[in-house]
């Protein structure tokens, strides 16, 4: 049988993992209520941009080696929420954290405005179909969670819904809230129970570190594309925005569907710190191993060999 710890013995060679082994990655998870404004949106592990991009190579080799194990084995999904602020990095930590990974064995969904046959069903429907298959990770690049962001935010958007009794924003009160937090947490418990891991990954970014990545954008000829005024518009709303991110993490982190708060301002340590959550977790699940072939077929492998072998 092939499991995880097999790949991390083949690995223990390379002498991987040096900076993480001695960091309690569990500090990053949601186990009690949170303050934003008093979470930490560094992390440097006092080490070199250039150590840090050869263990996360490490690291991910060995995901990736996972990953054919789960495929073969059939029985969970892998599903990956990640949430930020504009220029938190989610695109570039998708590229640098699944680099390694099969790419039938990935796939990554973006959550724009909804379409108007996304509109015609309930808000968590779009998600539902897009969950990872058995033996898939799905990545969500932006989440379910938008519909308690930026609905939030702009509770103008859930109008759009057609939700009965739901005709003004007056009415979307907040009950209406605490109701969509209840219903995010049966989904997750729902899909969790059938077989989804979850992850959920909130990518906590500083306002400074914002500002400087958007002038990155406008001084760039080649990054140009990436900047919209709506990015300045969205940013007047920064404080609304991390209160709102707060509660929808306090409300819903769970042993089954944790939220990790990911220190964001160096994008290299964000893609380690992710993708050693992932690992040390995974490797937990001890039942997931390569089919066994049946004995008819172990018994006839000589043969088959020699079959192949005498063809011209």
């Amino acid at each position: 049988m092939v499991v995880l710890g097999r790949w991390l013995k083949e690995s223990s060679k390379k002498t991987i993992f040096n900076t993480m082994k001695n960091i309690d990655l569990g500090k990053y998870q949601v186990k009690r209520p949170l303050k934003l404004s008093e979470t930490s949106t560094h992390e440097d592990f006092d080490t070199s941009d250039k150590k840090l991009k050869k263990e996360l190579e490490d690291i991910r080799e060995v995901l990736g080696k996972f990953q054919d194990t789960l495929y073969a084995h059939g029985k969970y999904g892998v599903l990956v929420c990640l949430q930020g602020m504009d220029t938190s990095g989610k695109d570039s930590l998708i590229r640098e954290v699944f680099k390694d990974f099969n790419v039938r064995g990935v796939t990554v969904h973006s959550f724009k405005v909804p379409t108007e046959l996304e509109l015609k069903h309930d808000y968590l429907w779009r998600h539902y179909i897009a969950l990872p298959e058995r033996g898939k990770f799905s990545v969500f690049n932006r989440t379910h969670y938008e519909n308690v962001l930026v609905t939030k935010v702009h509770p103008q958007y859930i109008l759009s819904e057609n939700i009965p009794g739901i005709e003004t924003v007056e009415d979307i009160d907040a009950e209406f809230w605490e109701n969509r937090y209840r219903q995010i947490n049966d989904f997750e418990r729902h899909i969790a129970e059938n077989g989804t891991v979850i992850f959920k990954f909130f990518l906590h970014l500083s306002k400074e570190e914002q500002r400087q990545r958007l002038l990155r954008r406008l001084r760039l000829k080649e990054k140009n594309w990436k900047f919209s005024p709506g990015d300045l518009k969205e940013r007047k709303l920064w404080d609304t925005y991390q209160s709102c991110y707060e509660e929808a993490i306090n409300k819903t982190s769970k042993a089954h569907a944790p939220w990790f708060v990911i220190p964001a301002d160096n994008k290299r340590a964000a893609r380690i710190i992710v993708a050693s959550i992932l690992l040390e977790a995974l490797k937990k699940y001890k039942d997931i191993v390569e089919p066994e072939l049946s004995d008819k077929i172990k018994a006839n492998l000589e043969t088959f060999k020699q079959q192949l072998e005498k063809e011209t």
